[in-house]
């Protein structure tokens, strides 16, 4: 079984800002669209949201990459492609795995930016565009994905499955240590050093049960097998997900 830290949502260089915790509750911004959306901003109900995260840059009319995508149904559906698509195949992620979306928020009070966990994804199926049926695709398309809509890579890819968005910006949830820089993490007890994609350097990995993530990239993808520890970790944050 693997662990991916997904990141997503804004951040200072894509769309300019921190997303908001709102009343309590995270609340991710969508990316702006490179292409292929359906889905305005204002659409979403977020219009003030982007432009005051943005300074103005964004607004309701603008397109946004609406991706993950959280149904009322609690299935999360959520696409993929590129290098970090070509890295999730590395790291054979697939059914029965487990995305932890996170991104970079601004705490309601003092403005401190951090990472945060906001949302799952547990994979039930996993669809390849470039070699899926009409009928498949055409199912993304009814809820306007942004990767069903047009092609972003060769390889582009549907992952299917029950998730959720958090319901409370709980501390559990919060990746980045208490007046930390956003990127120095109090890694879950469980990650051993190395245990993380993409952090395989040794000075990444400090005293105190600290980690320092890397400053780009999306997808961390994290081997637990059936060690026990990790799982009681995972079970403790999807149900501060959904309680």
């Amino acid at each position: 079984m693997r662990i991916i830290f997904s990141r997503k949502g804004f951040d200072s260089a894509a769309g300019g800002g921190a997303s908001p915790i709102v009343d309590g509750r995270p609340l991710s911004l969508p990316i702006p669209s490179g292409g292929h959306s359906l889905t305005t901003y204002a659409e979403l109900g977020l219009a003030g949201h982007v432009a005051r995260a943005s300074r103005g840059k964004l607004g309701g009319d603008d397109f946004c990459h609406h991706d993950p995508m959280f149904l009322p149904d609690g299935t999360c559906l959520f696409g993929q492609c590129g290098a970090a698509q070509t890295h999730l195949d590395n790291q054979g992620v697939g059914p029965g795995d487990v995305f932890l979306f996170f991104g970079l928020f601004r705490e309601e009070d003092s403005g401190e930016h951090h990472h945060r966990i906001f949302g799952f994804l547990r994979v039930d199926t996993v669809t390849r565009l470039a070699a899926c049926s009409d009928e498949a695709r055409a199912a993304f398309l009814r809820h306007r994905h942004p990767h069903a809509i047009g092609m972003h890579a060769a390889n582009d890819a549907i992952y299917r499955g029950q998730g959720s968005t958090a319901l409370r910006a709980s501390p559990a949830l919060r990746l980045t240590v208490e007046g930390g820089p956003p990127s120095l993490w109090q890694k879950p007890p469980w990650l051993r050093r190395g245990g993380l994609s993409y952090h395989d350097r040794p000075d990444r990995w400090l005293r105190g049960g600290l980690l320092r993530s890397v400053a780009r990239g999306q997808e961390f993808v994290a081997e637990i097998g059936r060690r026990s520890e990790p799982r009681a970790w995972l079970d403790s944050i999807l149900t501060e997900n959904t309680d």
